[in-house]
C-alpha cells in the first residue's frame, strides 16, 4: 500500500467521517430480537458463502495462509454495520486512496490546502456518503488493513422486506456477491494496488487540469458546474465527473471503469451461478432485484440523486461486466476467464469490456 504522505491533507477526513455519520439516516426500525437475528444471520451467511464461491469461481487465494483457504470460514474479516458506520468507514478508504495526491494539490494551489477548503471538502464528501449509505447492501473494502467485508444491516433488512423474498436466501445471495469480491482481491493480490495507483493518477491529473476552474471568479465556477449538472441530467455525461475531464482523462477513467465493470459483473454472474442447490429462490430473487435496480418504485427525487451520483453508470457496470464474463466463458470456459486475474496486463480495456472476443484474442491468442 502507498506510504503516508507528509504533505498537508486535502480534505479534513475526521470532519468528513463525523458529517457522514451525523447525516446518514438510521433506516428501518425493528424489535431488538429481530435486529439481533438479522446481525447473526448476516454473519452466518457470510461464512456459508465462502465454500460455494470458491467452488463456483474455480479461484483460490494467492497466499496459502489466507483465511478461507483449506476449509476456512471467511475470506476476510466481516463487519455487520449500520448506515452511519458504513459512511464513516468509507472516509477511511477514501483517505487512503487520495493520500498520494496531497503533494500535487499543494503544488497546484501554491501551498497547503486551507482549513476552510478542507472542511468544505469534508462537508461535500460527508453528504454524498450519507446519501449513498441508504443504498448499499454490502461492500468489500480492499483499502483498509488487509481488506474487510462490510454488510449494511438496515439496507439488507429493508430490501428483503420490499422484495418479499426468503430472508435466509437473500442474505446468502448478497454475501455470495461480496465474498466473490473478497476472493477477487485475494486471488489477485496486486489488484488493490493497481486500481489505487491508477485512480490516484487520474485524480492527480484532474487536480492539475482543474486549476483554472479553481482560480476562476465565483460566477464562472457556478456556470461551469451548472453546465455539467444539466449535461449530466440530460444524459450527455456518464456522471457529473465526466464533464470536468479532458480527453486523456476520460480515456483513463474509461479503462478504470472497465475494470470495475469486470469486478461487478463477475460477482453478479457467480452469485447466480451457485444455483438453486445453494439458494433455492435465486431466480425469484434475481428477477425482483433487477426490477428494483431498474427503478421500480423510485421517486423523481431518487432518480435525480442517483443520476447525479453516477449510480446509473454503476448499474451499467454490473450489466456490461456480466455480458463480458458470460461471453468469455462461452468462448474459453471459466478457467479461461480466470486468466484475467493473473496479471494487470490481462485486465480488459474499455474497448474489450464491450468486445469480449477482442480480449480473448489478445490474452488467449
Amino acid at each position: 500500500m502507498t506510504q503516508a504522505s507528509t504533505a498537508p491533507q486535502v480534505v479534513d477526513w475526521s470532519a468528513a467521517a463525523q458529517i457522514a455519520g451525523r447525516l446518514a439516516a438510521p433506516g428501518p426500525q425493528a424489535p431488538r430480537d429481530e435486529l439481533a437475528a438479522l446481525v447473526g444471520g448476516l454473519r452466518e451467511a457470510a461464512g456459508d458463502a465462502v465454500g460455494p464461491v470458491l467452488e463456483t469461481t474455480g479461484m483460490t487465494p494467492a497466499a496459502p495462509g489466507d483465511p478461507g483457504a483449506g476449509g476456512g470460514t471467511t475470506l476476510s474479516p466481516v463487519a455487520v454495520v449500520d448506515r452511519a458506520t458504513w459512511a464513516r468507514a468509507n472516509t477511511q478508504s477514501m483517505a487512503v486512496m487520495t493520500d498520494g495526491i496531497r503533494a500535487v494539490v499543494a503544488e497546484v494551489s501554491k501551498g497547503a490546502t486551507s482549513p476552510g477548503a478542507q472542511i468544505a471538502g469534508a462537508a461535500e464528501i460527508g453528504a454524498v456518503l450519507a446519501l449513498l449509505s441508504g443504498r448499499v447492501l454490502g461492500q468489500f473494502d480492499p483499502y483498509t488493513g488487509s481488506g474487510r467485508l462490510l454488510l449494511v444491516a438496515p439496507n439488507v433488512f429493508q430490501a428483503e422486506q420490499a422484495l418479499r423474498v426468503p430472508v435466509r436466501d437473500f442474505r446468502l445471495w448478497v454475501c455470495l456477491h461480496e465474498q466473490t469480491h473478497a476472493l477477487q482481491f485475494a486471488a489477485a493480490p496486486w489488484l488493490a494496488e493497481h486500481l489505487g495507483d491508477r485512480t490516484r493518477g487520474l485524480v492527480a491529473g484532474m487536480a492539475r487540469t482543474s486549476a483554472e476552474l479553481a482560480k476562476a471568479r465565483f460566477d464562472k465556477k457556478i456556470v461551469a458546474i451548472g453546465r455539467n449538472v444539466l449535461a449530466t441530467l440530460r444524459g450527455e455525461n456518464g456522471t457529473l465527473l465526466d464533464g470536468m475531464l479532458d480527453h486523456e482523462q476520460k480515456e483513463e477513467l474509461a479503462d478504470i471503469t472497465a475494470v470495475m465493470a469486470l469486478l461487478e459483473g463477475h460477482a453478479d454472474v457467480m452469485m447466480d451461478a451457485v444455483g438453486p442447490r445453494v439458494v433455492p429462490s435465486v431466480r425469484r430473487i434475481r428477477a425482483r432485484f433487477e426490477r428494483r435496480r431498474d427503478g421500480e418504485g423510485r421517486t423523481t427525487f431518487d432518480v435525480v440523486v442517483q443520476k447525479l451520483l453516477g449510480m446509473d453508470a454503476k448499474l451499467a457496470q454490473y450489466r456490461d461486466g456480466a455480458v463480458f464474463v458470460r461471453a468469455v466463458e462461452r468462448s474459453v470456459g471459466r478457467d479461461g476467464l480466470n486468466a484475467v486475474w493473473a496479471a494487470p496486463e490481462n485486465l480488459p480495456t474499455a474497448r474489450e469490456i464491450a468486445d469480449a472476443r477482442a480480449w480473448v484474442r489478445r490474452v488467449h491468442g
